[in-house]
């Protein structure tokens, strides 16, 4: 992963204290949160039903997507409702006044295919 470059996405102060915004990079959708202190970056699209979760609530540290609540965890991406299910986290930094992050690729979704038709 340190091969990854860091990305620019907005300046300090761009985003509100206990709130999100959304951004793309590296042709992922990036919701990058702002608690007050600290910068945390998150996938934008939660798993349900493909909501951005950059408009959605902050509270201590957990995001709740805004169309049917499904809350998750800034420090590891967890749902809090079942940590099994994850969304990706990503290394966020800050060069002078500038908010960065790191994100991997999305990982390339492999459709199935279909059997070959018998003759």
């Amino acid at each position: 992963m340190n091969d990854v470059p860091f990305t620019p996405v907005a300046r300090v102060g761009e985003i509100p204290v206990g709130a999100g915004r959304t951004y793309e990079v590296a042709g992922r959708l990036v919701a990058v949160f702002f608690d007050g202190e600290n910068y945390s970056a998150i996938d934008d699209l939660c798993p349900h039903m493909g909501a951005s979760l950059g408009s959605g609530p902050l509270c201590d540290g957990v995001v709740t997507c805004p169309w049917h609540a499904w809350r998750f965890r800034l420090s590891d991406g967890a749902w809090c409702d079942n940590p099994k299910l994850r969304v990706d986290v990503f290394e966020v930094r800050l060069v002078g006044d500038v908010i960065e992050v790191r994100v991997t690729p999305a990982a390339p979704v492999e459709l199935p295919t279909s059997p070959a038709p018998q003759s």
